[in-house]
């Protein structure tokens, strides 16, 4: 059920990455058809690292949404982020114990615990109203607009962000969100941290003299949904700072996603394809990816060599991005990692 969402950039993405998410969306995976480069490797714990203590907030505190609003939070005791990438800058803050419902995209095992507000990526506003949220924090792909105008007729204080696409997104963000809650000093240090911990990423990156060009594709086998990246897409931000070339950029995509054909494939020539981890169980492992149209015949499909990264975190450029960034490098040069 892709909708007209292709034309809402993230959206679709996000959309579709709650319907992964789901319990029931994918079923379970079909074993070990294929094994992604680096599987072998363990797994990093799926988690947020909160700065030391619990800020104390100082309010009322005035930010600028992105959707031309000055918005005024009273109150923090009580927040509802409605993405996973805003659930992991407040939980980083040291803010997790105020946080009291999660989206379906929020993964990691601190929010855990919390109830989902969200059916896929539209938010219930009668499920957030339900938990007298004091802040409500979402972004331009956060829907269906009605939810958002709903919870807001309320009373209650929502702010929107700027979807993140970029790693320079990243500090502005945490600003932003810190602002917001009346924690700029928290946000200043959070900030910091991330900043450095990516730079620190980058910098470890062993890469061989010429760039491989990645495709990210966004794959969801129950519903035969298959979409190749382009420059849009959010990811290529990240595959440059690992020393690759986005592919579908390379080809001369617009956008965020195109369908992926063989055409598109064989004009991107991926020397490996980059994927989320439950989009990938969904088509049956590496095995099943090459058998959708024209991987196999691709660089990276007769090398089998497929980066594959957590949902909840491939996308999420906030305070865990630095790992994110060391996932890939360690899987797209594995022999610079050993």
């Amino acid at each position: 059920m892709i909708r007209d969402r292709v034309a809402r950039g993230p959206a679709l993405l996000l959309l579709a990455l709650g319907l992964l998410l789901t319990p029931t969306a994918c079923g379970p995976a079909a074993g070990p058809a294929g094994v992604a480069a680096g599987a072998g490797t363990a797994k990093a714990p799926d988690t947020v690292e909160p700065l030391p203590g619990e800020p104390a907030p100082h309010l009322p505190a005035t930010t600028a949404s992105a959707d031309g609003r000055q918005v005024t939070v009273a109150s923090a005791e009580r927040i509802v982020p409605l993405n996973g990438s805003l659930a992991e800058i407040v939980f980083s803050l040291g803010l997790g114990p105020k946080v009291v419902a999660r989206d379906v995209s929020t993964t990691f095992q601190q929010a855990a615990a919390l109830p989902v507000i969200t059916q896929a990526h539209d938010v219930s506003a009668e499920g957030v109203l339900s938990l007298r949220p004091t802040v409500v924090l979402a972004d331009r792909s956060t829907g269906p607009a009605e939810a958002v105008a709903q919870i807001r007729a309320a009373g209650v204080p929502l702010l929107v962000l700027d979807d993140a696409k970029r790693l320079a997104d990243v500090g502005p963000r945490i600003d932003t969100v810190a602002a917001a809650l009346g924690v700029p000093d928290a946000g200043r240090r959070l900030k910091e941290r991330t900043e450095q911990r990516i730079a620190e990423a980058k910098a470890a990156v062993t890469a061989p003299g010429d760039r491989p060009k990645v495709a990210f594709l966004y794959l969801r086998g129950s519903a035969s949904v298959y979409l190749l990246g382009g420059p849009e897409s959010g990811a290529g931000s990240l595959i440059e700072a690992v020393g690759g070339e986005d592919a579908g950029t390379a080809a001369g995509l617009t956008g965020d996603f195109t369908p992926l054909t063989s055409e598109a494939l064989v004009k991107a020539a991926p020397d490996a394809i980059l994927v989320m981890s439950k989009g990938l169980e969904s088509v049956g492992g590496v095995d099943g990816l090459l058998k959708l149209p024209g991987v196999a015949q691709t660089p990276a499909g007769l090398d089998r060599r497929i980066v594959s990264v957590p949902d909840g975190r491939l996308l999420s450029y906030g305070p865990r991005t630095p790992q994110v960034l060391r996932e890939i490098a360690g899987q797209l040069h594995p022999a610079a990692a050993r």
